[in-house]
Protein backbone atom coordinates (compact mmCIF):
# COMPACT_ATOMS: atom_id res chain seq x y z
CA UNK A 1 0.00 0.00 0.00
CA UNK A 2 1.40 3.39 -0.99
CA UNK A 3 0.81 6.58 0.75
CA UNK A 4 -1.40 7.44 -2.61
CA UNK A 5 -3.45 4.80 -1.88
CA UNK A 6 -3.62 5.94 1.37
CA UNK A 7 -4.32 9.47 0.24
CA UNK A 8 -1.92 11.00 2.63
CA UNK A 9 0.65 12.44 -0.22
CA UNK A 10 2.12 14.85 1.02
CA UNK A 11 4.21 17.80 -1.22
CA UNK A 12 7.39 18.60 -1.56
CA UNK A 13 7.06 22.10 0.22
CA UNK A 14 5.30 20.37 3.05
CA UNK A 15 7.89 17.60 3.48
CA UNK A 16 11.06 19.93 3.51
CA UNK A 17 8.77 22.33 6.36
CA UNK A 18 8.21 19.13 8.45
CA UNK A 19 12.01 17.93 7.82
CA UNK A 20 12.92 21.84 8.87
CA UNK A 21 11.04 21.76 11.62
CA UNK A 22 12.01 18.95 13.48
CA UNK A 23 15.44 19.46 12.58
CA UNK A 24 15.43 23.18 14.48
CA UNK A 25 13.72 21.36 17.35
CA UNK A 26 16.31 18.69 17.17
CA UNK A 27 18.86 21.60 17.57
CA UNK A 28 16.94 23.19 20.52
CA UNK A 29 16.75 19.84 22.22
CA UNK A 30 20.81 19.68 22.05
CA UNK A 31 21.47 22.91 23.16
CA UNK A 32 19.58 22.85 25.79
CA UNK A 33 21.44 19.15 26.63
CA UNK A 34 23.94 21.31 26.17
CA UNK A 35 23.59 23.74 28.52
CA UNK A 36 22.59 21.52 31.06
CA UNK A 37 25.74 19.61 31.03
CA UNK A 38 27.74 22.67 30.88
CA UNK A 39 25.97 23.92 34.07
CA UNK A 40 26.43 20.63 35.95
CA UNK A 41 30.14 20.55 34.95
CA UNK A 42 30.17 24.03 36.41
CA UNK A 43 28.65 23.17 39.13
CA UNK A 44 30.90 20.25 39.66
CA UNK A 45 33.92 22.44 39.33
CA UNK A 46 33.18 24.99 41.50
CA UNK A 47 32.35 22.36 44.03
CA UNK A 48 36.40 20.57 43.45
CA UNK A 49 37.97 24.39 43.50
CA UNK A 50 36.32 24.98 46.62
CA UNK A 51 37.52 21.93 47.61
CA UNK A 52 40.96 22.00 46.91
CA UNK A 53 40.84 25.91 48.07
CA UNK A 54 39.91 24.79 51.55
CA UNK A 55 42.55 22.11 51.91
CA UNK A 56 45.10 24.44 50.92
CA UNK A 57 44.27 26.76 54.31
CA UNK A 58 43.86 23.34 56.36
CA UNK A 59 47.08 22.57 55.17
CA UNK A 60 49.00 26.20 55.98
CA UNK A 61 47.13 26.32 58.79
CA UNK A 62 48.73 22.93 59.63
CA UNK A 63 52.38 23.76 59.07
CA UNK A 64 52.73 25.79 62.44
CA UNK A 65 51.21 22.61 64.86
CA UNK A 66 53.26 20.15 62.89
CA UNK A 67 56.49 22.85 63.07
CA UNK A 68 55.77 22.67 67.06
CA UNK A 69 55.15 18.87 66.88
CA UNK A 70 58.28 18.29 65.37
CA UNK A 71 60.88 20.74 67.28
CA UNK A 72 58.70 19.47 70.52
CA UNK A 73 59.56 15.82 69.47
CA UNK A 74 63.32 16.66 68.83
CA UNK A 75 63.44 18.44 72.39
CA UNK A 76 62.43 15.33 73.65
CA UNK A 77 65.37 13.23 72.69
CA UNK A 78 67.20 15.11 74.98
CA UNK A 79 68.54 18.01 73.00
CA UNK A 80 67.59 21.68 74.07
CA UNK A 81 64.22 23.46 73.00
CA UNK A 82 65.98 26.20 71.03
CA UNK A 83 68.30 23.66 69.09
CA UNK A 84 64.84 21.57 68.57
CA UNK A 85 63.38 24.52 67.08
CA UNK A 86 66.79 25.94 64.72
CA UNK A 87 66.67 22.10 63.76
CA UNK A 88 62.91 21.97 62.14
CA UNK A 89 63.85 26.19 60.91
CA UNK A 90 67.03 24.85 59.13
CA UNK A 91 64.56 21.83 57.69
CA UNK A 92 62.19 23.95 56.41
CA UNK A 93 65.09 26.28 54.54
CA UNK A 94 66.99 23.01 53.00
CA UNK A 95 63.55 22.32 51.75
CA UNK A 96 63.15 25.38 50.41
CA UNK A 97 66.11 25.51 48.91
CA UNK A 98 65.83 21.98 47.22
CA UNK A 99 62.24 23.45 45.39
CA UNK A 100 64.30 26.94 44.18
CA UNK A 101 66.85 24.83 42.86
CA UNK A 102 64.29 22.32 40.97
CA UNK A 103 62.28 25.91 40.25
CA UNK A 104 65.49 26.92 38.74
CA UNK A 105 66.21 23.99 36.70
CA UNK A 106 62.53 23.39 34.96
CA UNK A 107 62.47 27.54 34.11
CA UNK A 108 66.05 27.10 32.11
CA UNK A 109 64.90 24.20 30.34
CA UNK A 110 62.06 27.13 29.04
CA UNK A 111 62.74 27.90 25.08
CA UNK A 112 61.69 30.75 23.06
CA UNK A 113 58.54 29.95 20.78
CA UNK A 114 60.65 29.50 17.62
CA UNK A 115 58.10 28.35 15.75
CA UNK A 116 56.00 31.30 16.16
CA UNK A 117 58.30 33.51 16.05
CA UNK A 118 59.05 32.29 12.46
CA UNK A 119 55.57 32.08 11.42
CA UNK A 120 54.93 35.33 12.27
CA UNK A 121 58.19 36.62 10.90
CA UNK A 122 56.95 34.52 7.32
CA UNK A 123 53.32 36.36 7.65
CA UNK A 124 55.08 39.59 7.98
CA UNK A 125 57.51 39.02 5.12
CA UNK A 126 54.20 37.76 2.82
CA UNK A 127 52.27 40.95 4.02
CA UNK A 128 55.18 43.32 3.65
CA UNK A 129 55.12 41.89 -0.38
CA UNK A 130 51.31 41.85 -0.87
CA UNK A 131 49.93 44.84 -2.91
CA UNK A 132 46.57 46.15 -1.79
CA UNK A 133 43.64 45.39 -4.66
CA UNK A 134 43.06 47.76 -7.13
CA UNK A 135 39.46 49.42 -6.70
CA UNK A 136 37.64 49.56 -9.71
CA UNK A 137 36.23 52.67 -10.90
CA UNK A 138 32.14 52.41 -10.74
CA UNK A 139 30.65 51.69 -14.52
CA UNK A 140 28.52 54.20 -15.06
CA UNK A 141 25.14 53.50 -16.92
CA UNK A 142 22.18 55.81 -17.28
CA UNK A 143 19.76 53.72 -15.61
CA UNK A 144 21.74 53.48 -12.25
CA UNK A 145 21.97 56.98 -12.66
CA UNK A 146 18.12 57.60 -12.88
CA UNK A 147 17.61 55.11 -9.90
CA UNK A 148 20.23 56.78 -7.70
CA UNK A 149 18.53 60.24 -8.42
CA UNK A 150 15.48 59.14 -7.74
CA UNK A 151 16.03 57.38 -4.33
CA UNK A 152 17.62 60.74 -3.06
Amino acid sequence: MSAADNGTERSLGQLVATATAEMSALLHDEIALAKAEFRQDAKRAGIGGAAFSMAGALALFALPVLSFAAAYGIHNLGLGLAWSFLIVGGAFLVLAGLLALLAMAKMKKIKKPERSISSAKETAAVLQKAKPHPRVAPVEHPMLESVTRSSV
